[in-house]
């Protein structure tokens, strides 16, 4: 090694070195001194003001998601109340939050400042409510921090509430840390950094130094390393200070403190002077800033972005080199903000340098808080407001503009992604958020408009969508919520009077229906850029002005590729997509035809069209038949009513046209399309291009299939050329028959393949999932050598075009692990006798309960049923068991093909077989008649309907542990109707136990209880853990067998009350704990079918103010 020089020289440097390491410990190794007993004080001191703060963020607003979280906050003005922690923990939208002291006491606390760009926040709380407790404030120090300071991080890290890590400081001047492309990020500051290894739960926590001072705040850290960040507490100490002075004396009431902040709305770097000189600074002018600046400046201020719109947009450039302020040599993060929160709304001089040339600009400081939020619009789930300070950096947009924080279910169902900007709405520029209310505004339930917004990944082109205004009652009419720093709660109001368009009963919506019945009947026509309003919605601005540019192509749409072997469902968690519906959806894109007016039995159609088109000599009879009868559906769940473990929100199919008149025309499609009655569906024609809404009108309790019912008149000219399929329930099909799979694509092209049937009656046999879903069970199914794949539905017919079965899709869940499995789909035959049954009881007015279709009642068939799940076993296997040989021959004549028995496997919770069926049983006959199949135990129970003197009930011989033994069963009596009612209690969804719970044999002692079907993110639920998958049985020791006792136990209870609830789990398993009721953000609301007016009616129940609807 090379020698460093003499001793004495070497001598003199270790004396240099001292004294520049004294001069940044202050006091000098004093710190570094401390004894463990020392320590020890200052933490006796620290951690009993240290708390646990509970969040829970009831919207999603601006960077945040809506959520429920832990981290922690510590005291720091005791008689006021006010705790200091992170912005990112106080969030910048609705927050209810609570702080648990060391000694478990929990007092409630609400924010009264978040800084719009630092990472700091305060809460208040009430020092009175502290009963038991003897704690001190934690003294802020900022002027204390230096490298080499031994430090503390005591905070709830990792959820532990107390846990205490050790660090020293090793950088006072890191850049702030970047979390977020798309979300919080603090900037324009300095961050230090200690290796002190905190972990989630800890933000918020007071880094301490030996004496108890706090001397930083701990903000984040990095996962891959043991480095933490925290805020300098400069800027801390300043608010803090003025939210002192606001409030002097101390009060019962708070009043809102304005915290002077201030902004150029551009960001800065600090640069070392490497950096600064490549960018062109001038050597005179470095020499200027060093001998100006404090001893030891290693760098100067960059320009980094500048936010479009700015007060610095145009006149500052990324690469700038701030000189001075005001005449002041300005290198420091700290003198500059100083000087801006001082000047807002004030002019200040910026002399900078542009690659070596001086400029000097006069900007005007802007008010930091006029570009931050405080208010939002709620309507139909989707949250949005003005685009904030901190998103329009991270998305280099223009603050103020419209953007949506949360999709909701109208834009969602549009395809409008998290962070999109609206720019515009049913024709109209949308620039700020009064525009988008005043165009809402004019809207009518049911009204489609074009919508035309743009996203940070791809600014540069406007996608335009459809948005449907909801027609159904499944949210509340939108509302805007503003900010109350005096409270800490969000005010709430009505965007509309009660008298306005949208918020107007749906009654206006039916008058319109049957209005235009009477105007298609009386020949005429409507234009076909208009033809989708005919389902009752009013015309509004930039509704007639609709083009094919509504329906653009986009790489990240929703649609699925044929060949995909994927799940055809797109799943609720699949937010990210930034684009529309796929082109095969863009029904309107067809070019414009005009009509003649003509009578309504000579009206003409194009004749290009796909449905009206000549058979060409590569279209089979079959295909050129069936064609003008099937249906393309898009089928949207509302979020907020995902009942029936329906799991996915967006599902599409092709279905069948079973019946069609001048009244009525009904569609058959499998229940893996449309699962659940609460549903928004969309149809859309093979035989004629055009799309109109649907009703979901029968669900089959036990077969997969559905029906749709859709409004003829609503076609136009295109009811002529659209027709119902030709049934062919029997001959049943056969081994070795040969059948024509006709089906739609993507793009509403007919597509057909011969193929031969090679099991006319296998069985099905799926699983249950993990959240228990309609499954298809009792069925018989057909299967082919040959299809186009699990994501291709469609019809089986014979050469004639005449229909014998669906090809539907069946959904199913693969299990890999306990906790691992995955959502798959296949598709079978769905032989047709079912729902040819069903439809002929529609049809022949039976006597059946009534429902409104397009304006007129029908009956609606019911479905008797032994509700118990059943199995084939072979006769082979049978014998082994024990059973007779009369009886295997009987069975054998029966049905020498299929030489099987059904055993049970299950039956059905509170059914009426429960308690006389046993798992194992072999069901012999039925009334004497010996059973082989699943339809001839459906063909028995229909018998029933024309026997009144069997009180409902089948004599069946089964087959139990050696003995033959007759047992009168009872039947169940099902409708097609689904389940109709559900209760939205503090955030769950809460309904009757649907089949799919039942049927795994299971229901609470308890007088059964109400089933959690969902929970929402932000909500009291979340936060205290009611998660799905279970009943609540009891609230405050009081039963809840059904909704009618839960709704009367739970009016009953007030806001802010906490409430004690026993539950039990699907797997048994009870369960006792409390949640405190929020009324503010989540009233109790219910959702029900109105069979008067076949709407979805939605009624709140409690609230705060019970005269608004929230």
């Amino acid at each position: 090694m090379e020698r460093l020089g003499s001793e004495a020289a070497l001598a003199e440097m270790e004396s240099s070195m001292k004294e520049d390491l004294s001069m940044e410990i202050n006091p000098p190794f004093k710190e570094n001194l401390a004894t463990s007993k020392d320590w020890r004080k200052a933490l006796n001191k620290v951690v009993p003001a240290v708390v646990v703060l509970r969040t829970t963020a009831c919207r999603a607003f601006d960077t945040e998601s809506a959520g429920a979280s832990y981290a922690t906050g510590f005291v720091v003005d005791k008689s006021r109340g006010i705790i200091l922690t992170n912005r990112h923990v106080v969030k910048p939208g609705p927050v209810v939050a609570e702080a648990m002291f060391v000694n478990r006491e929990e007092i409630p606390v609400h924010p009264i400042y978040r800084d719009p760009v630092h990472d700091f926040g305060f809460f208040l709380y009430d020092p009175s409510a502290i009963k038991f407790l003897s704690y001190d404030e934690i003294p802020l120090a900022p002027e204390a921090a230096c490298v080499g300071l031994e430090i503390r991080v005591v905070g709830n890290d990792s959820g532990e509430k107390v846990s205490i890590l050790a660090g020293t400081l090793a950088r006072l001047d890191r850049d702030a840390p970047h979390y977020k492309k798309d979300g919080y990020n603090d900037f324009n500051t300095f961050y230090m950094q200690a290796a002190s290894g905190t972990k989630g739960g800890s933000s918020g926590s007071p880094v301490i130094d030996w004496q108890g001072r706090a001397v930083a705040l701990n903000a984040g850290s990095k996962t891959s390393s043991a480095s933490a960040f925290f805020l300098p507490l400069e800027r801390v100490v300043r608010a803090l200070g003025f939210l002192q002075r606001g409030r002097e004396s101390i009060s019962n009431t708070w009043e809102a403190v304005t915290i002077p902040r201030g902004t150029l709305q551009a960001t800065f770097l600090h640069k070392g002077f490497d950096e600064t000189r490549r960018l062109g600074l001038g050597s005179e002018t470095e020499q200027l800033v060093l001998l100006a600046s404090p001893p030891g400046e290693t760098g100067m201020l960059v320009v980094d972005s500048v936010v479009p719109g700015g007060p610095a947009h145009k006149h500052l450039e990324p690469g700038d080199v701030l000189i001075r302020l005001n005449g002041e040599v300005s290198t420091q993060f700290l003198k500059m903000e100083t000087l801006l929160d001082d000047n807002v709304n004030n002019k200040i001089e910026l002399q900078i340098e542009r690659g070596g040339k001086p400029l000097i600009l006069d900007l005007t400081v802007q008010d930091l808080h006029s570009v931050t939020p405080d208010y939002f619009l709620e309507v139909s789930g989707a949250i949005i407001h003005p685009l904030s300070y901190q998103q329009a950096r991270n998305f280099r947009f223009q603050c103020g503009l419209v953007y949506v924080a949360e999709q909701g279910y109208m834009l969602f169902r549009a395809g409008v992604p998290r962070h999109a900007i609206i720019k515009k709405f049913a024709g109209e520029n949308i620039a700020k958020l009064d525009d988008f209310i005043s165009v809402l505004s004019k809207l009518s339930r049911g009204a489609r408009v074009p919508l035309e917004y743009i996203t940070y990944t791809d600014r540069h082109r406007r996608k335009s969508v459809l948005v449907t205004v909801d027609r159904h009652e499944w949210y509340a009419p939108p509302h805007i919520y503003t900010r109350n720093d005096s409270t800490g709660l969000w005010t709430v109001k009505p965007m509309l009077p009660l008298n306005s368009s949208l918020e107007s009963c749906v009654n206006s919506t039916e008058q319109a229906l049957a209005s235009n019945r009477v105007s298609a009947c009386s020949a005429e026509v409507i234009p076909m850029e208009h033809a989708h309003q005919c389902a009752g919605q009013e015309p509004t601005d930039g509704v007639a002005s609709m083009e094919t540019s509504c329906e653009e192509i986009d790489d990240g749409s929703h649609s699925v590729d044929e060949s995909d072997a994927g799940s055809k469902k797109r799943r609720v968690e699949d937010d990210s997509a930034d684009g529309v519906l796929s082109p095969e959806y863009s029904l309107h894109e067809s070019r414009e035809v005009r009509l003649e007016e003509t009578g309504p039995e000579t009206e003409t159609v194009p004749r290009d069209f796909p449905g009206a088109a000549a058979a060409t000599n590569n279209v089979s009879v079959a295909e050129q038949a069936i064609e003008p009868t099937l249906v393309m559906l898009e089928v949207h769940v509302p979020s907020s009513c995902m009942l029936d473990g329906v799991h996915s929100q967006h599902f599409f199919g092709t279905g069948l046209i079973i019946y069609h008149s001048q009244t009525m025309g009904l569609v058959a499609v499998d229940k893996n399309t449309v699962a659940v009655s609460v549903s928004d569906v969309m149809l859309s024609f093979a035989a004629y291009p055009i799309e109109i809404p649907g009703e979901v009108v029968f669900l089959h309790p036990v077969h997969n299939f559905a029906l749709v019912a859709y409004d003829p008149s609503t076609l136009g000219p295109g009811a002529s050329v659209v027709r119902a399929a030709e049934l062919l329930p029997e001959p049943a099909l056969r081994r070795g028959d040969s059948v024509c799979l006709v089906g739609l694509s993507r793009s509403l092209q007919a597509t057909s393949r011969k193929s031969f049937v090679t099991n006319p009656s296998a069985a099905l046999n799926i699983g249950s999932a993990d959240c228990p879903r309609y499954r298809a069970t009792n069925m018989e199914v057909i299967e082919l050598d040959t299809d186009f794949g699990s994501t291709f539905s469609g019809v089986l017919t014979d050469d004639l075009g005449r229909v014998q079965a669906i090809w539907g899709s069946f959904s199913t869940q693969l299990k890999y692990s306990c906790s691992s499995s995955e959502d798959h789909q296949f598709v079978r035959g769905i032989p047709i006798y079912s729902i040819s049954q069903t439809l002929d009881k529609i049809i022949s007015g039976a006597k059946e309960p009534a429902r409104l279709i397009n304006g007129v009642k029908r009956p609606m068939p019911v479905t008797k049923l032994l509700e118990v799940e059943l199995y084939p076993t072979l006769l082979s296997k049978a014998r082994s068991f024990g059973l007779s040989d009369s009886w295997i021959q009987a069975l054998v004549k029966k049905d020498p093909i299929r030489r099987q028995v059904l055993r049970v496997k299950g039956c059905l919770a509170g059914s009426k077989a429960e308690n006389l069926l046993e798992q194992g049983d072999m069901v012999l006959a039925i009334n004497k008649e010996p059973v082989t199949c699943f339809r001839d135990i459906e063909d028995a129970c229909q018998e029933l309907d024309w026997c009144s003197d069997n009180d409902g009930k089948l004599k069946i011989t089964i087959f139990r542990q050696g003995r033959e033994i007759e047992l009168l069963v009872g039947t169940d009596v099902r409708d097609g109707n689904g389940t109709t009612r559900v209760i939205n209690w503090c955030g769950c969804i809460v309904q009757d136990p649907h089949s799919a719970v039942r049927a795994l044999g299971f229901l609470p002692e308890e007088g059964h209880g109400v089933y959690v079907a969902r929970w929402c993110h932000g909500s009291p639920v979340h936060r205290y853990g009611l998660y799905a998958l279970q009943w609540i049985v009891e609230v405050n020791g009081k039963p809840t067998p059904d909704l009618d006792a839960f709704v009367a136990v739970t009016k009953e209870i007030e806001h802010g009350e906490f409430v004690r609830v026993r539950t039990v789990h699907l797997n048994g398993r009870p369960r006792v704990f409390t949640l405190k009721q929020d009324l503010h953000y989540w009233p109790t609301w219910e959702l029900s079918f109105d069979p008067e007016t076949a709407m979805w009616r939605r009624t709140t129940i409690k609230s705060v103010d019970c005269s608004k609807a929230m």
